[in-house]
């Protein structure tokens, strides 16, 4: 996840390099490198944290922390699945719970149960028992739309996912794909809860009513939603994306999230296991405590525009007014979706491209 603002308009300049398969790691007693004790974070393109936090990181554990960045969490999980063997680095961050159960019954993580903060044990993932999985920061994907395009078209904003399959609306809509992004199957998702056995037929009254399927948030919200200078005013997003939509005074976003058809995404972080013994597993410990630190918490809002877990944890201003939280998002069991995401996307696909 979930992929966002600020991050996302970097990747759009940004090449990113995924550090790849062969380990580059050299075992030790203790679990850590030889060179310099390397930790390698393998994450999504939407990580961002500032510097001096990864630097006050570097000087208190003594640990170099290099960066290893993928698209999206849908690819992070494929790569981690593709190469547990093999991994390609000691720790990751960004699995959500779309995902997650996948790379857990694939035995990608080892073990390790970080003290939570306050608030954080309700986001633990279900069926978690070995503990392989810490929660780090929340968020739902939710339909976004263009305030200022419906005000300037004179057209009422829809208000419900029930809406979005209106004539009204026709050719107005674009979506992350469910199959190559986490906030795609998130709003896939959404709409299972909503539909129960009928979500087929919604999603063929969407694509019927013009709906557009692209690879990714980043291609749908940065290429075609009007925001971003695109022709689709509705748009598969976040409910915190319209506090940064605000204009240069800060008191009148430009955007607005529809809290109906919600789902709630949870990312997590976990160590990456490695049988042959050259994981740095105390850096990967020490990573995951970082990421639920009261710092790096308290950064997460501005840095990548999800909530923390950790309950205590004072919020940027404009959240209170413009970041909305989803009062009720759908959360779909994640044995569920383990159960059936094959066939769900297979039935999806179908519709998708006819």
């Amino acid at each position: 996840m979930r992929t966002r603002l600020l991050t996302g308009l970097t990747a759009l300049t940004t090449t990113v390099v995924l550090v790849s398969g062969c380990s580059m790691l050299g075992a030790e007693d203790d679990g850590a490198r030889a060179d310099d004790k390397v930790v390698t974070l393998v994450t999504h393109e939407s990580f961002a944290l500032p510097d001096e936090l990864v630097a006050k990181f570097e000087k208190d554990t003594g640990y170099d922390l290099k960066i290893s960045k993928l698209e999206d969490a849908g690819a992070l999980t494929n790569q981690l699945v593709l190469t547990k063997d093999d991994p390609v680095g000691d720790v990751v961050f960004g699995i959500d719970n779309t995902f997650a159960t996948r790379a857990v019954d694939e035995g990608v993580f080892a073990p390790y149960r970080a003290t939570l903060p306050e608030g954080a044990k309700q986001y633990a993932l279900a069926g978690d028992d070995a503990g392989a999985l810490t929660p780090v920061d929340t968020g739902s994907v939710c339909v976004n739309v263009d305030d200022a395009w419906f005000a300037a078209q004179g057209v009422p904003k829809p208000t419900s996912l029930d809406d979005l399959t209106k004539p009204a609306y026709k050719d107005l809509f674009v979506i992350p794909g469910a199959s190559t992004s986490s906030p795609g199957l998130a709003f896939l998702l959404a709409t299972i809860d909503q539909y129960g056995d009928g979500w087929p037929a919604y999603w063929t009254a969407l694509m019927d009513n013009g709906a557009k399927v692209v690879k990714g948030w980043s291609d749908a919200y940065f290429t075609d939603f009007t925001f971003s200078g695109g022709d689709r005013p509705i748009v598969v997003s976040y409910d915190s994306s319209p506090a940064f939509t605000l204009n240069k005074a800060g008191t009148k976003t430009s955007t607005s999230a529809l809290l109906d058809g919600c789902f709630r995404q949870v990312e997590y972080a976990g160590v990456l296991r490695n049988d042959k013994g050259t994981t740095n597993v105390s850096g990967a410990h020490a990573v995951i405590d970082w990421l639920v630190s009261p710092e790096v918490q308290a950064a997460l809002p501005d840095s990548m525009y999800v909530f923390p877990v950790a309950s205590e944890t004072p919020l940027p201003a404009a959240w209170s007014q413009f970041a909305t939280p989803a009062e009720d998002p759908a959360q779909v069991d994640p044995a569920q979706i383990t159960a059936e995401r094959k066939s769900w996307l297979e039935k999806w696909t179908e519709i998708v491209s006819r």
